[in-house]
């Protein structure tokens, strides 16, 4: 897909101000959680909330509005196909486990795909008002400021983040986690991996890997990443790849080839 430079810049602005706005209105269900209706998914620990829900609503009737051509796909409601090549990938709460626990590891996270490539990827964390924001060939900002991936670290000087879910086995998550460690390195894991991607981009992490991850929690990170110089796993979105999870690896080009071992996937040629 051809894409026109000014599309992706009106994309890219109204993915700012989304985040900002979604953010503050997860922001106020947060601060009132002790009425927040919560529903468990595939198991007690997958859970949703009335202001992912909420969230989500809001967001799909921004982008209508501006841009009713384009697909929408999110985490809460599925995807909604359009016809301009364009399509949204939203995350309206990307940590709801943190957010209902009333800690402060969330965030609102938006993608564009142009075509099967992020061109636009916004991640906006509400309890410490950091907006990141990436958009093909614009580089990657942290509330306006340029950032990049980390430069010099390695795996044993710096740290990396880890996700995981029921979607994988715990002794699988376990194998990774022993390599890490057995390598000198060490890990974070924060229950958003939308955001510990956000930190990749802006150099607090040297990498971060998922075995399993949707769409949703990793197209803005992945976009933000690739704009700030990291290397990343391709993530498949073509032929209905889109709405099916995969493994996510993003990390500085000093730290992919262990970061690669570590989670067991072949090295590049």
């Amino acid at each position: 897909m051809t894409v026109d430079t000014a599309e992706v810049e009106a994309r890219l602005a109204l993915a700012r101000a989304l985040a900002r706005d979604a953010g503050a209105v997860a922001l106020s269900y947060l601060n009132a959680r002790e009425s927040l209706v919560v529903e468990s998914k595939a198991n007690p620990q997958d859970v949703v909330s009335v202001a992912d829900r909420r969230v989500e609503e809001a967001l799909r009737a921004r982008i209508a509005e501006a841009h009713p051509a384009d697909g929408v796909l999110g985490e809460e409601y599925g995807l909604s196909e359009g016809t301009s090549g364009f399509t949204w990938v939203l995350d309206p709460i990307d940590g709801t486990s943190p957010f209902v626990n009333g800690m402060p590891s969330w965030c609102v996270s938006i993608a564009v795909l142009a075509g099967d490539e992020p061109v636009v990827g916004v991640i906006y964390a509400p309890c410490t008002d950091e907006l990141y924001a990436a958009g093909k060939g614009q580089g990657a900002t942290l509330n306006d400021a340029p950032v990049k991936v980390a430069s010099g670290r390695s795996l044993r000087d710096g740290v990396v983040g880890l996700g995981a879910n029921h979607h994988v086995p715990p002794a699988e998550f376990a194998g990774v986690v022993e390599r890490l460690l057995g390598m000198g390195g060490n890990f974070v894991r924060n229950g958003s991996g939308a955001l510990m991607l956000a930190y990749v981009a802006a150099g607090r992490l040297v990498g971060y890997y998922e075995p399993y991850m949707h769409a949703w929690d990793c197209l803005a990170g992945y976009c933000l990443v690739a704009e700030a110089g990291g290397a990343l796993l391709p993530f498949p979105v073509a032929d209905g790849a889109l709405t099916r999870g995969a493994p996510v690896m993003a990390a500085t080009p000093d730290v992919v080839a262990d970061l690669r071992r570590i989670a067991g996937l072949p090295q590049l040629a």
